[in-house]
């Protein structure tokens, strides 16, 4: 289920007062995450020191593997982008969205090496484009081809995880690659690839933090206290971009220009569950499930946990 590393943060070092303090102390949430995402931007911003709970913290390389883990009990939560969660929603992972971001889409993408003589989407055709299985890089490539009226034999869609297919655009046996940051950014910047389409009006942008109904359920206040964080933490960032580029690249251990070149052009708001968000959703589940690769269509409405919404609500009134 990919690679799974622990880190526990807060809680067990904490003198805390009362019973309640106590159990809250023994809480543990196990946080799934993707490199470099949300567990980087909240120790950038500083948003985890003093938890009434402990955190312990488990990386995966793509969404696909750390829904698997989610429905194995491994995790209690994790984030991922709204077309893998469609996916795992739709195959009955017991999961919610407890929290919900919009964030702009020139980093989605299908690039090309810059030697291709590939400079549109309708210069593929008949090529191999790599992408993860029910990634948000496979929703683009779907989305493009129901805007330009293209049946899916347009080309041959490769699924692979990220670190393959960018191996396999490197040595050419893939012509192109629909994905997302920061790999985006690592080809355009480090490798001189670039883009042929993004993901601007053709996909939602939207990005979840996820949550085991079981989680849910014994872990609300735990949960919600995260939420808080979290928003917290993204609203830094956007409002100090270049000092979370030099956080990250330091972290990552990434020249500094991946990163600038990412966030100065993303930005990723998180906002309550609310009719938008549910019908942004719905765009996802109704394109996979009219392509005939959803276990079963489903109300986008009944994905989301609205009760995480006021978390949601305090994050964003933060200073």
């Amino acid at each position: 289920m990919g690679t799974r590393r622990s880190f526990l943060v807060g809680g067990g070092a904490l003198l805390l007062a009362g019973a309640s303090r106590v159990h809250a102390a023994e809480t543990v949430l196990r946080m799934g995450d993707q490199r470099g995402n949300v567990r980087a931007v909240m120790e950038a911003a500083g948003v985890l020191q003093d938890l009434p709970y402990q955190l312990a913290w488990s990386e995966f390389a793509a969404a696909a593997p750390l829904i698997e883990a989610l429905n194995a009990g491994a995790i209690d939560a994790g984030n991922v982008g709204d077309a893998p969660f469609t996916f795992g929603f739709a195959a009955g992972v017991p999961m919610k969205v407890i929290a919900g971001a919009r964030s702009t889409q020139q980093g989605t993408a299908i690039l090309v090496r810059g030697d291709s003589p590939a400079h549109s989407f309708a210069d593929l055709r008949g090529k191999k484009i790599g992408t993860g299985r029910g990634s948000i890089g496979h929703f683009l490539i779907l989305a493009a081809l129901r805007k330009a009226g293209l049946a899916e034999g347009f080309a041959k869609i490769v699924f692979l995880l990220p670190a393959d297919a960018k191996a396999a655009l490197a040595a050419g046996s893939i012509d192109a690659w629909s994905t997302w940051e920061p790999y985006t950014s690592q080809v355009e910047v480090l490798e001189g690839g670039r883009q042929v389409l993004n993901g601007e009006g053709l996909t939602p942008g939207l990005g979840y933090q996820i949550a085991l109904d079981a989680a849910i359920a014994g872990k609300h206040a735990a949960l919600e206290d995260f939420v808080v964080r979290l928003v917290t933490a993204r609203r830094w960032a956007t409002a100090n971009p270049d000092r979370y580029a030099e956080f990250w690249a330091k972290l990552m251990s990434f020249p500094v220009a991946v990163p600038k070149n990412w966030f100065n052009r993303t930005t990723i708001t998180y906002a309550p569950a609310d009719a938008a968000m549910f019908a942004g959703e719905q765009r996802v589940i109704d394109l996979y499930a009219d392509s005939g690769m959803l276990a079963k269509r489903f109300d986008a409405s009944a994905a989301f946990d609205v009760s995480f919404n006021a978390a949601i609500q305090k994050g964003l009134a933060r200073v």
